[in-house]
């Protein structure tokens, strides 16, 4: 891991103004983001152009720059990734920001020299998932914000990876990355960087004390100046600032504030210990106030470092904004936004007839000692008619104009009777400025030109997607179960309607723990052949080691389960930690009884009668929707991590039947199986704040997981799961997602395909199908009771009425923006 002497000071930037008041007011990096890809579309954002350029000034000044990537990609838009990214890595890029598994992996291929940062759009929340990105090609974690400082600490120090995190700004209420809030209701998605902020507007909680309208969804801003101390000594590498979509006021005025907080708490450290540096460090009265008057909602908060959750972070009574003071803005704008930092030259040159004319920069720079650069040309003439004049050389070469450097002063040393064309003093004096560039450049460890790092590139759509075409073996059906009454009730209907498939049961992992013997006896009664699975939670932080240890315990010594369900890059790589066997073979290896296609799968006793004991080497893993796939890059990257997929809700049905087409055409999917979510209640979002503890009431001591529900204006009721066991909050959506009609559809066609042949005397002959047919259908129970579970069955798989009125079919024709 990289270590830094100081903590990285790196403030946010969503046009040029904002880069340059950042850079001037003391960034030490700053994170901004091109016309493309970024989790901040509705900012200003930079043009390539505008992004050189950025590159290279901040870099002369000893400034890194790192590109945001950190939206989730279709495969239409990695074509465009290549072209985008390659003229700014061979300008010396420091790093990019990414979200997406396939971005990842794209990026560690084909730019080898570049940094790669996770984005907090990752949700990755403990050492498991930092030490697996690590050996994916991350250099650095952007953590959850919702991590407490204990947890960054042990991420930092067990994961060996650099921490970057948030110390100021507006915050989500949700996890990031796990928000489909603005997505499924209106279309914008958050995923994208386009969220439209439904957490902003107004609800009402069915639970606790004052069940009137507010904002229990709308966080305070954050502000840690106050701590300091704590978080450097803590050891995290880089302070974040949010806010590319706030004006360039707010980034330069904050990133002040925490530059002269920073080094002041560093020159009182240099001079005693930590402990006694932090009791002496002071925040003026001034820098609150003004902290408190740049574009911050009502109040502000320390976020999570200090608390799990907490009614005083939420901005109950207003969301908006309170009114900057102007006298601040306008201080804000002389000191850092009129002008461009540069770098003090002195200015030397030499023009002496019958000798090479010089022209000498030389500068001081902090951390690089004295450099100098110049630049020689022709010898210098004797005037026939007008010498040039040492004021004129000096007006000239003291132009530095829009360069890096500003004329410090000049030594001209010249004959009185010289010679020399103005235009070639001009030239000599761009000539110099280029090559001291070119050096302070080298000298801070950046080569001029990184292009012959770039690896071969794929030159054609054929290379790109080269592999055996492979047709996916017939489909399973998938079930997920929440509730002891759900799994009674799947296994009575199951029992009852043989299947045409295989099925897979994921039972949920607090159902496993909580209720371990009967769980286990009903497990042991299902019938068919089927396999069972154990459902992790959607987050997973240090504090719920002990019940992974708990849970793993019981998959791995009972016999009863095939392997576990993920839906975090932390579940992915706590079960590589464990050296979980099914987590990945080698090419060609035998599979184990069991999987899909295997010809010993009856021998292995998973069909005909009870479910029997799966040996241990068949534990598998699988992952669920939030583990985005939404391209085919990142189907490779899963294909090292996991046995089968589950596509995402935010993608249509053309976009998804793309991603399944690249699925077999690069010979996954007998690797990878792939899972649709035919039904289910969305979850809109998953949080560390509780809407019960907001709403006045904390649900310690009463049930684990209690459903509460969220009103918005339109009187539309989210139910909301209280899960005290994880301490996180599940939001779903106000209706069911159902793709019935869909999926009754294509059973009507292939019972109609079936009897063609039975007529036509081909009842042998395999049917053509559609790629829907091709993936695993999958129906996951969250709220429902026993009697509408069955009835939610007969209706998908026995053609009976749909039981429900009121459903969405969410992104299946559309598609997020």
């Amino acid at each position: 891991m990289e270590k830094n002497d100081r903590v990285e000071l790196l403030s946010p930037a969503g046009n040029a103004a904002g880069f340059y008041g950042a850079v001037h007011a003391g960034a030490d990096a700053v994170y901004l983001a091109g016309n493309q890809f970024g989790a901040r579309a509705y900012a200003e954002n930079f043009t390539t152009e505008e992004l050189l350029e950025c590159i290279r000034y901040g870099h002369l000044l000893g400034r890194k720059i790192y590109l945001t990537v950190n939206t989730l990609l279709k495969n239409q838009e990695m074509k465009l990734l290549q072209d985008y990214l390659a003229p700014l890595y061979e300008a010396g890029l420091d790093a990019v920001i990414v979200q997406d598994l396939g971005v990842l992996r794209f990026i560690r291929e084909r730019f080898p020299g570049l940094k790669l940062h996770v984005s907090t759009q990752m949700t990755i929340c403990s050492r498991w998932g930092a030490s697996l990105l690590k050996d994916m090609g991350a250099s650095r974690i952007v953590p959850a914000r919702e991590l407490g400082l204990e947890e960054l600490i042990a991420m930092r120090e067990e994961a060996s990876v650099q921490v970057e995190a948030f110390v100021h700004g507006a915050m989500c209420y949700c996890y990031s990355g796990q928000c489909l809030f603005s997505s499924i209701l209106g279309g914008r998605s958050g995923n994208r960087g386009r969220c439209a902020q439904p957490c902003r507007l107004p609800y009402t909680v069915s639970e606790g004390k004052g069940c009137k309208e507010c904002y229990p969804l709308s966080l305070k801003d954050m502000c840690t100046i106050e701590h300091i101390p704590q978080l450097i000594e803590a050891g995290i590498d880089s302070f974040k600032i949010e806010g590319r979509m706030k004006r360039p006021e707010y980034a330069a005025g904050v990133t002040d504030i925490y530059r002269r907080c920073i080094d002041n708490y560093y020159a009182l450290r240099s001079r005693m210990g930590p402990r006694e540096a932090a009791e002496e460090y002071r925040v003026s009265e001034e820098d609150r106030r003004e902290l408190a008057s740049l574009y911050v909602r009502d109040g502000l908060q320390d976020g999570y470092y200090f608390r799990r959750n907490g009614r005083d972070m939420v901005s109950i009574d207003s969301p908006a904004y309170r009114e900057s003071d102007e006298r601040v803005l306008c201080r804000i704008r002389e000191r850092y936004l009129d002008a461009h930092l540069k770098l003090p030259v002195t200015v030397r040159a030499f023009f002496h007839v019958g000798r090479p004319a010089k022209v000498t920069l030389e500068t001081q720079c902090p951390s690089l000692g004295r450099l100098s650069a110049g630049a020689e040309g022709e010898p210098v003439a004797q005037a026939q008619k007008q010498p040039i004049t040492e004021e004129n050389v000096r007006k000239l070469l003291c132009r530095l104009g829009d360069s890096a450097f500003c004329a410090d002063g000049a030594e001209i040393s010249m004959d009185p009777n010289s010679f020399y064309p103005l235009k070639r003093i001009n030239e000599l004096r761009r000539m110099a400025v280029a090559e001291l560039e070119r050096k302070i450049l080298r000298a801070r460890g950046y080569r001029e030109n990184r292009q012959g790092e770039r690896t071969a590139l794929l030159s054609s759509e054929a290379e790109l997607s080269k592999g055996r075409s492979q047709q996916p073996s017939p489909r399973s059906y998938a079930f997920y179960v929440r509730t002891m009454g759900q799994l009674k009730a799947l296994g009575e209907w199951i029992a009852a309607n043989p299947m045409d498939a295989p099925w897979r049961i994921y039972v949920d992992g607090d159902l496993l723990t909580e209720q371990w013997p009967h769980i286990a006896d009903i497990c042991r009664g299902l019938s068919g052949s089927g396999a069972l699975f154990a459902a992790l939670p959607y987050i997973l932080r240090e504090t719920d080691g002990e019940y992974l240890e708990e849970l793993y315990e019981k998959v791995h010594e009972s016999g009863l389960f095939r392997g576990f369900l993920v839906r975090s890059m932390d579940g992915l790589g706590f079960l590589r930690e464990k050296k979980h066997p099914g987590e990945k073979k080698h090419p060609g290896e035998k599979k184990h009884p069991g999987e899909k296609g295997d010809p010993e799968e009856k021998e292995a006793g998973v069909s005909g009668g009870s479910l029997r004991p799966v040996e241990e080497a068949a534990l598998s893993v699988r992952t669920d929707a939030g583990v985005y796939a939404w391209n085919d890059s990142s189907l490779e990257e899963l294909s090292a991590l996991a046995e089968g997929f589950c596509l995402p809700y935010e993608l249509n049905a053309s976009a998804q039947r793309h991603l399944w087409e690249g699925l077999c055409r690069k010979g996954l999917s007998e690797k990878l199986s792939c899972e649709k979510i035919v039904y289910s209640r969305i979850p809109m979002m998953v949080t560390a704040n509780c809407l019960r503890r907001t709403a006045g009431e904390c649900g310690k001591g009463k049930e684990n997981r209690e459903i509460v529900s969220l009103t918005d204006r339109y009187r539309k009721e989210f139910p909301v799961l209280i899960d005290c066991r994880h301490c996180m909050n599940i939001i779903y959506n106000s209706v069911p997602f159902s793709l019935y009609m869909e999926e009754r559809h294509s059973m009507e066609e292939k019972h109609s395909m079936k009897e063609k042949h039975s007529k036509e005397g081909r009842a042998g002959e395999r049917e053509p199908v559609g790629w829907k047919r091709r993936v695993d259908p999958r129906m996951d129970f969250t709220l429902e009771s026993p009697e509408e579970v069955k009835r939610l069955l007969d209706a998908f798989f026995r053609g009976m009425p749909f039981p429900l009125k009121d459903y969405t079919t969410a992104h299946e024709k559309r598609g997020a923006v």
